[in-house]
């Protein structure tokens, strides 16, 4: 089942960059208002994108999502078939895919600068170390909840039981079926222990705890980093500024956040309203 879920996601992000190609086929080369942006389902990214979508769509352009896994949504950039991302974790989480992709890909801004990679328990919790996890197995039942195969988090995490002989299954999800998971558990008080990130709104929602790390494994606090397809910016030139200013601080980001969260399937719609609250701020964006 979990390789059907991974190959319908990769199917998914082929078939719309298909769409977009054959949509763009007739294109020329100095129309710059057409923009594909890839993004992956954590709130931060989701934010994000749809911020920066109608953001560039009041200025005239014309933004096309798509959404995917980690892996296929840099092979995307890569190739030319999506524009821009902006959810790349440096310089640990995404390592891996920037050592593959790097000399395909630009760097072109940086959303965040202190984002952290954790084992996130609720407070009630009364372990407050990863190497505490051992001794009360039998509270988490073995198991460390994590998000969908291809995130860089779970590599790591996996790293982590190794590196801290952790007698622990890493049981795959989503990001939504890991947030259901830690819902569930906190609403009875129960102990879980999920892979988790800073900025989230889990963190506003539920009073939490990321554990200590003494071995380092989950590395220190981390960049989100915005990426483009290598020469993007040459043949961009106006929009470099807007991506390049492009920077929310825990405040703006959590607010965001909280507002594309409370109102699913609506994103577009409360990230414009963001943008209007937020107006003066993010149009100075475009300045250089």
């Amino acid at each position: 089942m979990k390789i059907r879920k991974a190959l319908l996601t990769s199917l998914t992000l082929a078939f719309a960059l298909f769409l977009n190609s054959c949509a763009g086929a007739g294109k020329k080369d100095g129309d710059n208002k057409k923009l594909t942006i890839a993004m992956v389902n954590w709130i931060e990214c989701i934010a994000n994108t749809h911020l920066a979508k109608v953001v560039l769509e009041d200025k005239g352009y014309s933004v096309e999502l798509v959404n995917a896994d980690v892996a296929p949504v840099f092979a995307a950039v890569a190739k030319g078939d999506a524009d821009i991302f902006m959810e790349v974790w440096e310089p640990i989480t995404h390592k891996a895919y920037m050592d593959k992709f790097g000399a395909k890909i630009e760097k072109v801004g940086t959303v965040y600068d202190d984002g952290r990679l954790g084992l996130v328990v609720p407070k009630y919790v009364t372990i407050n170390s990863i190497d505490e996890l051992n001794d009360v197995k039998d509270k988490f039942e073995g198991k460390i909840t994590g998000i969908n195969p291809g995130a860089g988090i779970m590599s790591i995490t996996q790293n982590v039981i190794e590196n801290y002989a952790l007698d622990y299954e890493l049981v795959t999800s989503s990001e939504a079926g890991m947030l259901a998971s830690l819902k569930r558990a906190y609403d009875k008080n129960e102990w879980i222990v999920v892979t988790g990130w800073k900025p989230h709104t889990k963190f506003t929602r539920y009073d939490l705890k990321i554990l200590e790390d003494p071995k380092g494994t989950m590395g220190q606090a981390e960049s989100i980093s915005i990426i483009a397809t290598k020469g993007w910016s040459e043949t961009h030139p106006e929009l470099v500024p807007f991506f390049k200013n492009f920077r929310l601080n825990d405040e703006q980001l959590g607010t965001l956040m909280l507002a594309i969260e409370s109102n699913p399937g609506k994103e577009d719609e409360s990230a414009r309203k963001w943008y209007q609250t937020n107006k003066e701020m993010i149009d100075a964006w475009f300045k250089k």
